[in-house]
């Protein structure tokens, strides 16, 4: 029993509140953009929160930062600008083909998250696990199949952003598993005042800050001003959740699970909005859906046969733990030598 739990709080509860904080998070922002035009400012808000959030966590003894030396703190300002040079790519696509065919090329990040792991962190993925994502990425371009509209550029730019983006989620989770094994709050704090200063910059050099200050001389009131910080509150949540359940599960479990959003946002935008989708799109979704649960059932099958045969039902000590791992290890080494 203990172990089942264990696995609950490990996949299953994590994932549900990153399902719920992105999707609230997509359709917040959309809200706020309609009136607040300016993403790279509500992405320095975000990133902003984020850094006081997490330095207020610290402050309230809830982690504690893992000591780093000089390589590892060049690690950390190498994986923000990947983070900030990420969204970039990403806003500066999204102005240069239509939504419809940025959503069905950035469906293809499971590909490159397996293509990158093979290539770079010698990964093996058995044929249910390939076979699981083809109805997640088909599913994807069915439920956004619309006006696909892009320009050469664009879709290079797109492409590149969902490499990076399979390469950000690669990176987050082995600097919470691999040798740094930092604290998803020890990364956020890290990460985010570093993706600020750069996001910043970049407004800056667009000239996006200055239509900033015209717009909050002129438009600014108290309700968007509460909205923007209520905004960057949620992403703060949004971030602490997505890097545990990082950590938690893994790189391709997260990609496959933000495919799966983008379909539930279809599916809350018809809700909310009044959208209209086609039959062709309502394959889609489901077929979407039906995908992320069988990855998610293969994930699990997987997993299950990878731990030991003998698993206590109550709570044992550490020595005792150690003594069965030592025996299975022991035996397993014998079979092998058979």
């Amino acid at each position: 029993m203990t172990v089942r739990l264990s696995s609950l709080d490990a996949g299953s509860v994590w994932l549900t509140l990153y399902f719920v904080l992105n999707l609230s998070l997509t359709l917040f922002n959309k809200a706020i953009l309609n009136d607040f035009g300016f993403p790279w400012t509500l992405t320095a808000i975000h990133t902003l929160c984020g850094a006081i959030g997490s330095y207020s966590l610290y402050l309230a003894g809830l982690f504690t930062p893992a000591k780093l030396g000089d390589h590892e703190n060049m690690v950390m300002v190498l994986f923000s600008v990947l983070y900030t040079f990420n969204i970039a790519i990403s806003n500066v696509s999204l102005k240069l083909v239509s939504v419809p065919f940025h959503q069905v090329v950035r469906a293809m990040t499971p590909a490159f998250t397996i293509a990158l792991s093979i290539m770079f962190l010698q990964k093996s993925y058995s044929k249910m696990v390939y076979l699981s994502l083809v109805p997640v990425v088909a599913g994807v371009a069915f439920a956004t199949r619309g006006e696909y509209d892009y320009t050469f550029i664009g879709f290079l730019l797109t492409v590149l952003g969902t490499i990076l983006a399979a390469i950000k989620t690669i990176v987050t989770n082995r600097v919470q598993v691999g040798r740094l094994k930092l604290h998803p709050l020890d990364l956020l704090l890290r990460m985010s005042p570093l993706a600020c200063l750069q996001t910043i910059i970049y407004a800056q050099l667009t000239g996006e800050l200055s239509a900033v200050r015209e717009f909050a001389a002129e438009n600014m009131s108290t309700n968007m001003l509460f909205g923007l910080i209520a905004n960057g509150a949620v992403a703060f949540l949004l971030n602490v959740v997505s890097f545990t359940a990082n950590k938690k599960t893994s790189a391709l479990t997260m990609t496959v699970a933000g495919n799966v959003k983008q379909v539930l946002t279809i599916v809350l935008s018809v809700v909310i909005f009044n959208l209209r989708i086609t039959p062709l799109n309502g394959v889609g979704i489901l077929l979407t859906l039906a995908g992320g649960a069988w990855y998610t059932h293969v994930e699990m099958t997987q997993k299950s046969k990878q731990q030991s045969p003998v698993l206590p039902t109550t709570m044992t000590k550490p020595e005792d733990e150690a003594l069965l791992d030592l025996d299975y290890n022991e035996k397993k080494h014998e079979e092998d030598l058979k």
